[in-house]
């Protein structure tokens, strides 16, 4: 999706200077040595972490984040230029997969957000919590009802600013007030620029069964098309650095620093028989290596790619693998890097004949007015993200995959798949066309059945890993997506789209059978970029896994992993949102050991 903003990124690659107890550099770190918690990873849960931490000013904290800072990054600011981001900028790890074979061996990008505040700088800011059947199979799965949804959803309140549109329009029927925080420390929001659109995806809702409407796809019932909620307020992105860490940079417990790549952590004496972990060994790129001791823990946040990367280059994995790169084992666990999951997106691309969309903002022909409007008033197309409407569906009960394959959802009450409604051409596997205007339909599965891998390429941390989301792998998430493909077609079928519509674009326009529709799939999916379980969480007697659910590493002393990474199968929803609230509860349980 990045490649229409490409041309734009230069312009706001406007780096902000340091702020009192953030360093820009590794060298610029005072002498001392020894914290109370080594935070590894200023993304989305991290920065949670440290400003809940930092709330007892006894608490000595050190943040590292390998990426930069992300004041005065215009594109990290203005919500509908988050697609200039990612991929191929400085913000990106500038990750890719490898071949996926069974998406015609194409190569994917894989970006994650290498700025501070992570991925919830660099997303689309799209903001739910998932099912509650989602958090009550992490419950049961795990044997610990603290994760179940009546547990989890205590910290929305102390998490979210539920605040005002940008255009300050009625949201009555929008969204449920009661499902929502007003006090928390990230602010979220409905659409504030409305769209001819709107009023035909509503209207679809209406007339199509198959499509009701969800009055708050954010409030643990997700079935339903509805309102995108975003983490937006006032027309800016809101992130985990500008609505936890920035505010309490000026913390004299509290120190970040910037362009600090962890290479491993440093073990220490055994405790009570169990390897343990105090030290984190890290450093910028061709600089020298610095080390940094934790008395009481380690919290692994680097995401579900970062996390099993720096878990095995620290000596815990699988063995063999390990042994593969002369790395000596520490902790040998099979599952670490293994279990990955990944939603599968389908941008399905429709021509139309009216000229009230986004697609000459998106091609550049009126980029500048729309930059000027945000500019002054924070308001427009500019001040939201690239949807004003999504929502979580099923397959019908009685499709024929069922016959041989288990449900794979959490529950009857979560989705199999997704749909994203955007008003302009909006797809990273096609060119954009440079005239017309365009509706996208995304398709997306949400309960994908295919696992992949996180693999070290070599012993060096500042190489990629080997990525492999292997997606496509299951007959389920075949047809899943054909029977998503066919579920757009009569969502835009409907009377609200009659003469609007005018017909499928591209490869789209040839899928008139099953074959053809799996082709169109093989060669025109990619990833949504949501990676989680790669340290899974399992319950304390599990034989397999990654953290048990205090989220400590399974048998280690030191150090406790919350990220995405340990989410042990993804939810009915964008993952921001989930990982907001593992924190709030990661922090909690830190908290309560001390």
């Amino acid at each position: 999706m990045a490649r229409f903003y490409l041309k734009f990124a230069a312009l706001f690659a406007l780096i902000g200077s340091s702020l009192c107890a953030l360093y820009t550099d590794p060298s610029q770190l005072p002498s001392t040595t020894t914290y109370d918690y080594i935070i590894v990873g200023a993304g989305t849960a991290g920065n949670v972490i440290a400003s809940r931490l930092t709330e007892d000013p006894l608490i000595q904290v050190l943040v590292l984040e390998a990426g930069v800072d992300d004041a005065n990054v215009q594109a990290a600011i203005a919500p509908f230029l988050a697609p200039s981001l990612t991929p191929g900028t400085i913000y990106d790890w500038g990750y890719n997969t490898v071949a996926q074979s069974n998406l015609n061996n194409r190569v994917l990008p894989y970006p994650r957000g290498k700025i501070l505040g992570g991925s919830s700088t660099a997303n689309y800011m799209i903001h739910q919590y998932g099912s509650s059947e989602d958090w009550d199979k992490i419950a049961a799965d795990t044997g610990n009802v603290n994760w179940s949804w009546n547990n989890i959803k205590q910290y929305i309140p102390v998490h979210e600013k539920m605040v005002a549109p940008t255009d300050g329009h009625d949201t009555t029927g929008q969204y449920i007030p009661g499902n929502h925080g007003t006090n928390g420390k990230l602010g979220v929001s409905l659409p504030g620029n409305s769209q001819t659109i709107d009023a035909k995806v509503i209207a679809t809702t209406s007339l199509l069964t198959e499509f009701p409407f969800n009055p708050d796809t954010g409030g643990g019932s997700v079935l339903g098309i509805g309102w995108a909620q975003s983490s937006i307020a006032a027309g800016v992105r809101t992130s985990s650095s500008t609505g936890y860490l920035r505010p309490v940079l000026s913390r004299p417990n509290l120190s970040v620093v910037l362009n600090a790549t962890v290479r491993k952590l440093i073990p220490n004496a055994p405790v009570n028989g169990l390897p343990s972990f105090n030290g984190v060994q890290f450093g910028s790129f061709n600089g020298p290596a610095f080390l940094v001791f934790a008395t009481r823990e380690i919290v692994l946040s680097a995401g579900s790619i970062g996390t099993p990367q720096i878990l095995l280059l620290s000596g815990v994995g699988p063995t063999a693998d390990l042994s593969a790169l002369s790395i000596p084992t520490i902790i040998n666990n099979p599952s670490v890097g293994k279990n990955l999951s990944d939603h599968l997106l389908l941008p399905n691309n429709f021509i139309v004949s009216g000229t009230d969309t986004l697609d000459d903002v998106a091609r550049g022909t009126t980029f500048a007015a729309a930059l000027s409007q945000w500019v002054t008033s924070k308001t427009g197309v500019i001040a939201n993200t690239v949807a004003n409407h999504l929502g979580f569906l099923r397959l019908p009960s009685t499709a024929s995959i069922f016959t041989t394959v288990p449900d794979p959802s959490t529950g009857p009450t979560a989705s199999h798949w997704e749909l994203v409604v955007s008003n302009f051409f909006l797809n990273p596997a096609v060119a954009m066309p440079s005239t017309g205007n365009y509706l996208t339909v995304s398709s997306i599965v949400i309960s994908p059945t295919s696992r992949g891998t996180v693999k070290l390429a070599s012993i060096d941390p500042f190489a990629a890993p080997i990525i492999n989301p292997n997606f496509l792998s299951t007959t389920f998430d075949v047809f899943c997506l054909r029977e998503a493909v066919k579920a757009v077609k009569r969502f835009v079928a409907a009377s609200p789209w009659a003469n609007w519509v005018t017909g499928p674009y591209g490869a789209l326009a040839a899928t008139s059978d099953d074959a053809s529709i799996d082709s169109y799939v093989r060669s025109t999916a990619g990833s949504i970029y949501h990676p989680v379980g790669t340290a899974s969480m399992t319950s304390n007697t599990a034989s397999y896994g990654v953290v048990n659910p205090d989220l400590r590493l399974k048998g280690a002393v030191g150090v406790r992993i919350a990220d995405a990474s340990v989410l042990p199968t993804l939810p009915n929803g964008h993952t921001q949102g989930p990982v907001y609230l593992l924190a709030e509860r990661a922090a909690m349980l830190i908290k309560a050991a001390q």
